[in-house]
Parts: structure tokens; C-alpha cells; sequence
């Protein structure tokens, strides 16, 4: 029975490759996401690694965090700090750092890096006069406040050479800084597509409002000195609680898992599109082991009739897919390592910088690959070879291939109805009792996934109906259209396997498309709502603005409306009940209501003066706030207050938290620094007013200025990023749907090799033969589109009230141009699948083809 197996697996090459490829596939974007997840994860970590290597134990300022009254006075560890470390036992060397956000221009005044990538700090030379962090590769390092380095990637971005004179932003105010020096460095974010600015000491403290002070302290070790022995003696040195002392081994195990921890997500997003692949794999592999079954009934029967159990011809299927799931297993591994070589391409710089380093093939990815190429092809293969056994011997006497009985499809239709009934129902009540824990996500899923296994099981019973509506299309073809409707309702299970496949991949495209856009149409709606304001004013990178921003904008000619937007902390209550830390904003209360326009539920937006504050639903609902409430509040700096809600507004992503009078919050704060600026100008938002603001402001790199239409756009670019990446990631469902439409015709023209020639016997030339295949091929693709597109918009709105819960504004939207591409893709899938098995339909012998078997 294994010689007969392999003797079959060999036998149909054509057939072996088609099924091989199936299950490559889905093997192949397995193991090129693991591949792709370690290779990225292991170069992050061997880059920060790097980065501590001359780090044995490390000092920071104790944490700000914590009730008033609690928190450290002073954010930075003073220079008596360093000089204490470095006079003790076992010490070899301290650095001291400064650091903290630096924009850099380009030449078009663009920021390179953006975000919180884009830093800068100090050199800080050791007794031979060099940073051993920092080696200079061009130059030398800054010695004067009007000069700085750069690193070597960022030089190269932006065009610049040693001598040259940069703007950059550090914390604020532009400065055109000479270019002494350019370096090379094994920092973790300049890897991932950060700058990195260097600034003498001096220099780094004053721009980074450290007075004299440092970030952060460094220490190695001597020579016999263990990590922890050092770290004891500091803490023993130093002060108790005036620094917070970690060793460098824990500085950097802490780092790799954080970046284990930001890569999980990744991970199991791009194996959550690999398990689809795999799904849709499923059927096609099914799907074919069902026809080779079919298609070789008097084979099984034969050799039933010559002695082989059911046990043993059940054992020959399944060594066939054992061989076929092998194959591709290896074949999958192979084609993963260069799937993530090239995914690691493409997403470089396209979505995030990643470090270099080699391409990690782990042995579990190895095994993995293999265990599931034979273990998804097995599984997929035992119903059919199962079914397969079950063939009488007396079937070895005549030519009638086993049909599926009445009753069996009867079942099939009940089971469906009740799979698909019960996923609907659990989807309907999901979004109907959201109450906004796990439960309802948990309820969402699952019924979807059963919504789908149900529509699935239901596609044989469904493709009558659907496939009929095509009949008055069908008949403008002529003979050959109507054999195509006959032949695809013929067997209608291989009609659903089939299109089963495709319909699974429209099915995510098409609910991820209405879900992305119908967020996209609330957050805008919300922005262009919420938001009365011409114009926001913000820094990069999380930073506030230069303390000077607010000044400049407020005397420029055409300001009607400005409020700064503050961050404030504070507790807020007594007791058991008291409430740290509670986010204050501080606005200019007269100001506000000209700017915003949030939702007021209970009370109004009035006048935010003295002790009046704004109070968004959920944090009043947590606390049983109501407009009238009376709010016992102690500020930063430990005094005590009471605060009044005036109004209870729906918060949003835009707007949330307390809001407050400044000249409320102020008093309390020991550095002013704005977050934001809303502007609003007379004549609204145009080109000029634009330009006037950022020449106001200096032409700061790191400060954004933008209306309504760039925060529209902003959301726009992020929801088309993240589509265009589903759309290439779900492709490889796709492909595996198309592989599985050329599969099915190429074995429904050999199954119906007979009935061809003598079709073409009777007079239907090769040109018929070939539409009719395309026009069968056409036909069973639009009907996996269809079903496809439909219950995508289904889960699409299913997946939108859940979202609705969160964003008020959020409301359906169904991207009608979109899912018209989509069927229009379903039909070119059809139409490329029918390639292959239409030509060979055509170039069938009528005369060998009458006497086949």
C-alpha cells in the first residue's frame, strides 16, 4: 500500500504541484512571519545590547510620579551626584548625559527623523579627550555652545557635511548651529531611523533646562568589581532616594523585553494573516483530495475487491498527503526565509527603520513549518480518505462514480443553517449588549468565525439561487454559457469548495475596507466637529512648545480666538476616594468655547473661570460627578483647592479630561510649558494665514501647523497605510483562492474528459469548449465574490458598533467603488484561473477522449 501511494503521488505531477503549492503558501507566510518577527527582534536586541555595553550600573533621577507632597522636587541628578560615584572603590569611569528632544532640518526646512526618535545630548570626553560612545567619523566634537555633531545616517538624509550650518529645534527655540563633527553610534533608535545631535556639556544642560545637571549617569565597572557589588556601594554612597540605581544587565534585559513586547503585536498580526492563508488552504487541499478520491472510485474499489481493508486504503490516501504536506513543508521554509527577507525590505522605511542584522531561522520555525505542512494537509485529507474507503467493491464493476445522496445533503443544509443561525445570533448580540469588557470581543469573533464555517457549510444549497441569476447573462453566450451554468451546478459541494476559498479572502478585505473607512469618516467627522479652530499648533515628538510660541502667535495680526491647551496633575478627592493622578488641562476660559465645540451632556461649556471646570462623561460617570459637583483638589505644589463642575462633555481622542482656567492652574505649576495652541483667524484657514503662523513661530521643523483638511489627511494617511498593507498580506489568501479555481477546473476537465470529446463530436468547436470553461470558471469566482463581499460588510457593521461605542461620531460607511473593484478582482480571478484548464479542455482528442474511463 506505501509502494501503490507513492506510486500515485508520482503518477500526477501536474496535480502533486497544484496541491503543493496550496499548502506552500500558507506554510511559507508562517514561517516568513517567525522568520521575520526573530530577525527584527534579535537585530533590535543586539543593537541595544550594544548600547550597554559600556554600562554597568546607571543612574536616574528618582521618578516623578506620585501623590504631591510625594514626588521629587528635582528631575535631573546634579554634578555632586557624579563626583561622589566617581571617587568610589571599584569604579572605572562615569559619564554624565544631558539629553532631550533636537529636531534637525533638512535643506527644504522638512524634519528628518520624526517623533521621539529625533534626540540629542552631550559629548562627553574621558581622560584621553574622547566619547567612547560617540567615535567621531568625520571632524571633531562640538566645543562651543554655537556648535554640534551628527550622526552619520542623518548627515547622509539630509545632504549635510562637516562644516556646514544646520537648523535644529532642541526642546524649542531654532538655532543655526555650526556642523564640527560627524560620528557613527550603536544607539538602538538611531538604528531604527533616528537622529542623534551632540552638544558640548554645557551646551546640552542649558538647552535641555538640566542647570548643571544630568539625565542620567553611566558607571563601569573596574576591573574584579561585580555589577551588583558597584551598585550596592553607590546606593550606600549616595543619598536615600536621590536616584534611582539599576545595573546595566538589568537595564538591558529590560530593554529586549520591550522590544519583544512591541514586536508581539506585529508577530501576531502577520500570523493571524498566515493562519487565513492556511484556512483558505484548507479547502483547496479538501477540495482536491475530495475530486482524487472521486475521480479514482474504481481504483479504491478494485483493490477493496482484491483484498485491501478500509483501514488500509484510508492509510494510502493519507501517506499520499503525508508526502504532499512534506514536500511543501520544506518548500514553504525555504520560500519563508525569502518571504521575510523581502517583507523586511518593503517595511523598511515604509513603516518603521530597523536595525541591520542577519536573518535569524530558528529551530522551532524549522519544525513548525514542517509540523504543519504535514499536519494541515493530513487533516485536510482524512474526510476524503475516509470517504474514499467506504467505496463498495462492487463499484469496481461499473463506471458510476459515487454522487452525493439527498440525504446527506440535507444534513449538510440543516448543520449549516443551524452553525450560521447560532454565529449570527452571537454577532447580533454582541453588538447589541456591548458592554465594553472582553466578553462582547470574545462573542464577536467567535460568532463570526461560525457565520463563516455555516455560510461555508450552506454554499452548496446557496449556489442554485445565485448561480440562476446568472442564467439570462449565461444565455447571450449561447450554448457554451448555458453548459457552463449546468456544469457548475452539477456538483454543487465542488462548486462550493471551490468558491469557498475566494469567498473567505473577500470576506476580510471587504469588512477590514468598511471598517477602516467608517472609522476614518468618524475621527474626521469628530475632528471637524469637535474642532472650531483654524488651526492647531503642536511639537514633535510628545515635547511642548517653546515657552515663547503662544507669545508670537497671540501678536499676529488676524488672531481672533487662542488658547493654549496645558498639562496639569492633580488629585482630586480625599480619602479612600482620592483620585491620582487626574489630568488637568489648562485653557484660557474666555477663549475656549470660540475654539471647541464638545458634546455637552449635562450643564454647560459657560465661562471656565475660578474654580468652574469641564469634566468629560466617563471620568464623571467612574466618579459619580455630576454639573454641580463640588471637587476637593490638591495641586502640584501640595496646596489645596475646591473645583466645581460646570459641564459634563463627551470625550473623545481629541478632547478628554479636566479642563480649567490657566490663571486656575498656573499658580501651581513650576514650569509653563503649552502642549498645544488653537488659533482661530479672521477669514478662516488659508494658505497665507498659514504661512504667516510658521514664519511667526520661526520655521521650526519640530512645530506643526495644521487646519482641518491636514488633520483629515493625517487620518487618511494612516488608515491607507494600514489597508495597503492588509490588502498585500490578505493577496496571499488570494493566491490560494486562484491556485484552488485552476485546481477544481483542471481536475472537473479531466473528470469530464469523455463528456468533452463528445461535445466536440456533436460540433462544439475549441473555441466553445474554452468559453465554457472560462464562463464556468467566471461564474463560480462571482459567486465566492458575492458571498464574499456580503458577509464582509456584514461583519463590517458588526465591528463598527462596537467602535461606535467609543466614537460617538463614528457611522457606516460602505465603500461601493471598493467592492465593485472587489468583484471585479473576483472576476479577473476567474478569468486567470481558466487559462490553463480551457486550453487544455480545447486540446483534448475528441476521439481518445470518447473512449476515456
Amino acid at each position: 500500500m506505501f509502494r501503490t501511494a507513492l506510486r500515485n503521488v508520482l503518477a500526477h505531477k501536474a496535480r502533486l504541484l497544484m496541491t503543493v503549492l496550496a499548502v506552500m503558501l500558507g506554510v511559507a507566510f508562517v514561517s516568513g512571519t517567525l522568520v521575520f518577527t526573530s530577525t527584527i527582534s534579535d537585530a533590535f536586541r543586539t543593537s541595544s545590547q550594544k548600547s550597554f555595553d559600556n554600562v554597568d550600573v546607571a543612574l536616574s533621577p528618582p521618578s516623578p510620579d506620585g501623590p504631591p507632597g510625594t514626588r521629587a522636587k528635582d528631575s535631573r541628578l546634579d554634578g555632586k551626584t557624579l563626583e561622589t560615584v566617581s571617587r568610589l572603590p571599584g569604579t572605572a569611569s562615569v559619564t554624565g548625559t544631558a539629553n532631550g528632544f533636537t529636531g534637525i532640518a533638512d535643506k527644504n526646512g522638512k524634519l528628518i527623523a520624526q517623533g521621539t526618535n529625533s534626540r540629542g545630548s552631550n559629548y562627553f570626553p574621558g581622560k584621553d579627550g574622547k566619547d567612547a560612545r560617540y567615535p567621531m567619523k568625520q571632524g571633531a566634537a562640538p566645543t562651543r555652545a554655537d556648535q554640534f555633531a551628527l550622526d552619520a545616517g542623518t548627515a547622509a538624509k539630509g545632504g549635510y557635511h562637516v562644516g556646514d550650518t544646520v537648523r535644529i529645534s532642541a526642546d524649542g527655540p531654532v538655532r543655526q548651529q555650526k556642523l564640527t563633527g560627524i560620528f557613527t553610534t550603536d544607539d538602538g533608535r538611531v538604528a531604527a531611523g533616528g537622529s542623534l545631535a551632540l552638544f558640548d556639556t554645557g551646551t546640552a544642560q542649558k538647552l535641555f533646562g538640566l542647570s548643571g545637571g544630568y539625565s542620567e549617569i553611566n558607571v563601569k565597572a573596574a576591573a574584579g568589581t561585580s555589577q551588583a557589588a558597584l551598585e550596592q556601594a553607590i546606593g550606600k554612597a549616595l543619598p536615600k532616594d536621590s536616584a534611582t540605581i539599576i545595573t546595566g544587565k538589568e537595564l538591558a534585559d529590560a530593554e529586549a523585553k520591550a522590544i519583544d513586547s512591541k514586536m508581539q503585536g506585529m508577530k501576531t498580526a502577520l500570523l493571524a494573516f498566515a493562519a487565513v492563508a492556511l484556512f483558505v488552504g484548507i479547502f483547496l487541499i479538501a477540495n482536491t483530495f475530495t475530486m482524487l478520491v472521486a475521480q479514482r472510485t474504481k481504483e479504491l474499489a478494485l483493490m477493496r475487491a482484491v483484498g485491501a481493508s478500509r483501514r488500509q486504503v484510508t492509510r494510502s490516501v493519507l501517506i499520499e498527503a503525508f508526502v504532499v504536506g512534506a514536500i511543501a513543508g520544506v518548500s514553504g521554509l525555504v520560500a519563508g526565509i525569502g518571504i521575510a527577507a523581502v517583507l523586511r525590505e518593503v517595511l523598511n522605511g515604509f513603516v518603521a527603520k530597523f536595525p541591520e542584522g542577519p536573518l535569524v531561522v530558528s529551530p522551532s520555525t524549522a519544525v513548525a513549518a514542517l509540523g504543519i505542512g504535514t499536519v494541515i494537509t493530513v487533516l485536510a485529507a482524512w474526510l476524503p480518505a475516509r470517504r474514499g474507503a467506504k467505496v463498495p467493491p462492487v463499484a469496481a464493476m461499473n463506471s458510476v462514480h459515487a454522487v452525493a445522496t439527498t440525504k446527506s445533503l440535507l444534513v449538510r443544509n440543516i448543520l449549516g443553517a443551524l452553525v450560521a443561525g447560532i454565529g449570527t445570533a452571537s454577532v447580533v448580540v454582541a453588538t447589541s449588549v456591548y458592554e465594553g469588557d472582553g466578553t462582547s470581543k470574545i462573542m464577536l469573533g467567535g460568532g463570526g468565525m461560525l457565520l463563516l464555517v455555516g455560510v461555508f457549510i450552506l454554499t452548496p444549497l446557496l449556489s442554485h439561487p445565485l448561480i440562476a441569476l446568472a442564467t439570462p447573462v449565461l444565455r447571450a453566450f449561447g450554448i457554451s454559457g448555458l453548459l457552463a451554468r449546468q456544469n457548475a451546478l452539477r456538483n454543487p459541494r465542488r462548486t462550493a469548495a471551490t468558491a469557498s476559498a475566494l469567498m473567505i479572502g473577500l470576506t476580510l478585505i471587504t469588512g477590514m475596507t468598511v471598517i477602516a473607512g467608517s472609522t476614518q469618516k468618524g475621527i474626521d467627522k469628530l475632528a471637524v466637529d469637535a474642532l472650531k479652530a483654524d488651526y492647531t499648533i503642536s511639537m514633535e515628538g510628545n515635547t511642548q512648545l517653546p515657552v515663547t510660541a503662544e507669545k508670537k502667535v497671540r501678536d499676529m495680526a488676524g488672531v481672533t480666538a487662542l488658547t493654549p491647551m496645558r498639562e496639569g496633575m492633580a488629585t482630586i478627592g480625599t480619602g479612600h476616594a482620592a483620585r491620582w493622578p487626574t489630568q488637568l488641562t489648562g485653557v484660557d476660559g474666555a477663549q475656549f468655547g470660540a475654539l471647541v465645540g464638545p458634546d455637552i451632556s449635562e450643564g454647560s461649556l459657560g465661562s471656565l473661570r475660578g474654580d468652574r471646570v469641564l469634566v468629560d462623561k466617563e471620568t464623571a460617570a467612574d466618579n459619580g460627578w455630576r454639573a454641580g459637583s463640588r471637587l476637593p483638589v490638591t495641586f502640584e505644589d501640595g496646596k489645596k483647592d475646591t473645583l466645581t463642575v460646570s459641564g459634563v462633555y463627551q470625550g473623545d481622542q481629541m478632547l478628554n479630561g479636566v479642563f480649567l482656567d490657566n490663571r486656575t492652574l498656573a499658580p501651581h505649576q513650576k514650569d509653563i510649558r503649552d502642549r498645544q495652541l488653537l488659533v482661530k483667524m479672521a477669514g478662516g484657514a488659508t494658505d497665507a494665514h498659514k504661512d504667516q503662523l510658521i514664519e511667526a513661530l520661526g520655521k521650526n521643523p519640530a512645530v506643526t501647523v495644521a487646519d482641518k483638511k491636514d488633520v483629515s489627511n493625517a487620518i487618511a494617511s494612516t488608515f491607507t497605510l494600514l489597508l495597503n498593507m492588509l490588502y498585500g498580506l490578505l493577496a496571499m489568501a488570494v493566491i490560494v483562492a486562484v491556485l484552488g479555481v485552476i485546481n477544481t477546473l483542471a481536475m472537473s476537465v479531466f473528470e469530464r474528459s469523455q463528456e468533452i470529446g463528445m461535445l466536440r463530436a456533436i460540433g462544439l468547436d475549441r473555441r466553445g469548449v474554452k468559453r465554457m470553461v472560462r464562463l464556468e470558471s467566471l461564474v463560480i469566482s462571482l459567486f465566492g465574490g458575492v458571498l464574499g463581499v456580503g458577509l464582509g460588510v456584514f461583519m463590517g457593521w458588526a465591528v463598527g458598533q462596537l467602535i461606535g461605542a467609543h466614537l460617538p461620531t463614528y457611522e457606516l460607511v460602505l465603500p461601493w467603488a471598493r467592492m465593485g473593484l472587489f468583484l471585479g478582482l473576483a472576476a479577473l480571478v476567474g478569468v486567470l484561473a481558466a487559462l490553463w484548464p480551457a486550453l487544455r479542455a480545447a486540446r483534448l482528442n475528441m476521439l481518445a477522449a470518447i473512449k476515456a474511463e
